[in-house]
């Protein structure tokens, strides 16, 4: 109970910091009714959040941390949107188990201009409780870094989800290993939103790339297949941080009814895994006035120059 009083005392004082940064009033509605609430329990969190696919659970080892940093990047802009619903399908899991918890999203002012703001709408079809979603959009990175330490500490949220854009100068290896620092105390995820990054080094547990995928088949009433219908989401992901001594690909569907994965394509091994020599030669014709096709070039190794 005091716990839990001490837990309710520290979102509030929060989202007084969001208004102070965002320039608002404090939203302060239902604040005295929470602090009168007498049956109140207390939410226990596992160390891990299982996706219910039991290849992905095994090269997760179990699952996403719940005591860390996970980071979902997207290669280009164009790639936000599946970025970003694989973030919420993430959270909106993690919800489910922790449902009086609430989720704090922090976006800094570069992607709200490219992305726009969370639809509650939206997010509730989805499969998210909009009653427990907070949004936050510092004016600066500095700021919105230094919050999500903040909410990440308190112990307050279920996760915490800070979306940037691109690699910043101002979020290194440094500030990485204090927002790992500050999710393995308190035991609650962060998760890492990097839309156009590129590959850097980081404390994040796991990393996947996240891309648009197909929708899957669908079965009409006279028992035929509609492809490429409008369905549930679909996300192409390669896990490109873990354990495993080689990147996966995964495609899986969100099922926003039931708040689940599925699986719409077997696992794979990612491009960057397979051997073999990068530049062939064999899909070349064969010249003209040559006595053969050109042979295969194999392995090209580059030596320094002797002069």
């Amino acid at each position: 109970m005091a716990k839990h009083a001490t837990a309710q005392e520290r979102l509030f004082a929060l989202r007084k910091t969001i208004a102070k940064l965002e320039g608002k009033a404090p939203t302060l509605v239902g604040e005295e009714q929470a602090r009168g609430e007498q049956k109140i329990h207390h939410i226990r969190f596992p160390h891990r959040l299982e996706i219910g696919l039991p290849d992905m659970d095994a090269a997760l080892e179990g699952g996403l941390p719940l005591d860390g940093i996970t980071e979902i990047r997207t290669s280009a802009m164009r790639n936000a949107g599946a970025g970003s619903g694989f973030v919420l399908a993430l959270a909106a899991l993690i919800q489910r188990q922790a449902e009086a918890s609430a989720l704090l999203w922090i976006s800094d002012r570069f992607s709200n201009g490219e992305t726009g703001l969370p639809y509650p709408v939206g997010l509730a079809q989805y499969g998210l409780k909009i009653k427990h979603f907070l949004q936050a959009t510092p004016r600066k990175l500095e700021e919105a870094l230094w919050l999500a330490e903040t909410a990440a500490a308190s112990g307050a949220l279920a996760a915490t989800i800070l979306e940037i854009r691109g690699n910043p100068s101002a979020f290194g290896l440094s500030e990485s290993r204090r927002l790992s620092l500050r999710a393995k105390a308190a035991r609650r995820p962060i998760l890492l939103l990097r839309h156009a990054g590129e590959e850097e080094a980081s404390s994040a547990v796991f990393r996947f790339r996240a891309e648009p995928g197909s929708a899957s088949e669908r079965v009409l009433p006279n028992g035929a297949m509609l492809g490429g219908s409008i369905g549930f989401p679909v996300f192409r992901l390669t896990l490109e941080k873990s354990r495993n001594p080689a990147p996966l690909s995964f495609t899986l569907e969100w099922n926003s009814r039931d708040r689940l994965f599925l699986l719409a394509q077997p696992p794979e091994p990612s491009r960057l895994s397979i051997s073999g020599p990068t530049h062939s030669g064999t899909g070349l014709p064969a010249p003209a006035d040559g006595p053969d096709r050109t042979p295969a070039l194999g392995r090209l190794v580059a030596f320094g120059r002797a002069s």
